[in-house]
């Protein structure tokens, strides 16, 4: 809520979408058939934003696997966007992750794709306790493990960033916290190097734990994307 909060105020228009799986959307709880279901369902949702906001400049925000999500996007649709935001995106393995654990994964993947095998760790949310708790409470927020259909389709998308990842060209900002125990604070580092875009951005917040929205710090972070999103919209006024 603080990204809205912050931003409707402003004049912007803020738009969030459940991921099948996820939230009020259908589907079972963090599983998915295949990655580009949630990139084809973004696509859709975008047409939709479209149709509202017509002649309007689009910002895509995307925050952990949503910046995977949001990463995978820009591959294949980044010129109808006016730029790009994604914090703490999942695009890279954890070290943590060995290989043989994921080829176990993928083989499970297949012959039971919705057993749980990753759970999450709610404290490394935030180092705000009340949002830790407000995270726990949420009935929408599912606490049991990621299945091993989606766990393989995101190293399966992580793979894919890491390929392409110079063909993302438009201007973009990478926001990561370095002490993220969700994912590894190196993948941001990493596409930050990985993109083409002449207009590239990334800062990292010293000590933040992965929601970076929702840290003690959020009125600095959330600042940043304004100061970063103005001079964008000013951009396209000269």
């Amino acid at each position: 809520m603080n990204v809205v909060n912050h931003f409707v105020p402003l004049g912007y228009a803020v738009y969030g979408v459940d991921h099948v799986g996820h939230g009020k959307s259908s589907g079972t709880r963090v599983y998915v058939e295949r990655f580009e279901n949630y990139t084809d369902t973004l696509k859709t949702y975008f047409d939709m934003v479209r149709h509202w906001q017509p002649e309007k400049p689009v910002f895509l925000l995307g925050h952990s696997m949503g910046g995977l999500i949001g990463a995978v996007y820009l591959l294949d649709h980044q010129a109808e966007l006016t730029g790009a935001v994604l914090s703490g995106p999942a695009v890279k393995v954890h070290g943590n992750v060995s290989p043989a654990l994921i080829f176990v994964g993928r083989v499970i993947s297949v012959l039971m794709p919705k057993m749980g095998v990753l759970g999450l760790e709610a404290e490394g949310v935030s180092r705000d306790p009340a949002v830790v708790q407000a995270y726990i409470n949420d009935p929408l927020v599912c606490r049991g493990k990621v299945t091993a259909r989606l766990s393989a389709e995101l190293v399966k998308a992580i793979r894919r960033v890491a390929a392409e990842a110079a063909n993302i060209r438009l201007p973009i900002l990478i926001l990561q916290g370095s002490a993220d125990r969700l994912v590894d604070p190196k993948g941001a580092r990493m596409l930050y190097d990985a993109v083409n875009s002449v207009d590239k951005t990334i800062k990292i917040y010293d000590g933040l734990y992965h929601e970076v929205y929702n840290e003690p710090e959020h009125d600095q972070v959330l600042g940043d994307v304004e100061a970063w999103l103005e001079a964008h919209l000013d951009r396209r006024k000269t």
